[in-house]
């Protein structure tokens, strides 16, 4: 049984969508430890109800990235992770960290990425006129928001779209598209190959 971390900043949603298609579909792993940088991070009330070991890794209280990510790689590597998953986790990891997990961690970003890293990625959609926006689940490197493309989800730009609407209707695919993705590298399902990531039994990568 392969164990999964997921690092959270807040309510998690992608995290619960996770977890719940884990224990509904009995994927050949588990989601030991659900942990946050913030105290009140709503997610971890939900991961507790769910007999998760959930922890908090406050980055307030130290005095640097590279401080706050040792601390938190000694709390992760506790549970001998398989795969570490950022859901929410608002962070700038250090290239330390990333070098750490290489292979074995990923995050999802809400745009058609390489379009559009960092933050307010709807807003900045809808101002540049996109056709389509959508979400992308990638393995994770050093530089921000690059990496290895597992899969991505894209859904049409409405003429009366504003961001929150565009936004939750991204959500939705988000949280099918994610836990497909995890349950991928679980079952070693996945590839890397250069900056390429291939299914192994050719499974469709885009979510529309």
């Amino acid at each position: 049984m392969k164990n999964v971390v997921i690092l959270i900043s807040g309510r998690g949603s992608n995290m619960e969508a996770i977890v719940h298609a884990c224990q509904r579909e009995g994927w050949p792993g588990r989601v030991a430890a659900v942990i946050a940088n913030r105290p009140q991070a709503a997610g971890l009330g939900f991961a507790q109800a769910q007999g998760i070991a959930t922890a908090v890794v406050d980055h307030r209280s130290h005095p640097s990235r590279e401080s706050f990510d040792a601390e938190l790689m000694q709390v992760i590597d506790a549970h001998e992770p398989a795969l570490v998953v950022l859901a929410g986790f608002m962070r700038i990891l250090t290239p330390g960290f990333t070098a750490h997990y290489a292979g074995r961690l990923l995050n999802i970003h809400p745009s058609l990425l390489p379009a559009f890293p960092g933050l307010h990625t709807h807003e900045r959609a809808l101002e540049a006129g996109c056709r389509l926006a959508g979400a992308t689940v990638h393995f994770v490197t050093a530089e921000l928001d690059h990496g290895p493309i597992v899969a991505q989800a894209m859904v049409p730009v409405l003429p009366d779209d504003d961001a929150e609407r565009l936004a939750a209707r991204v959500l939705v695919l988000e949280h099918q598209m994610y836990p497909r993705a995890v349950r991928w590298f679980l079952e070693d399902q996945l590839r890397i190959e250069g900056s390429r990531v291939h299914h192994v039994q050719g499974h469709a990568q885009l979510f529309v």
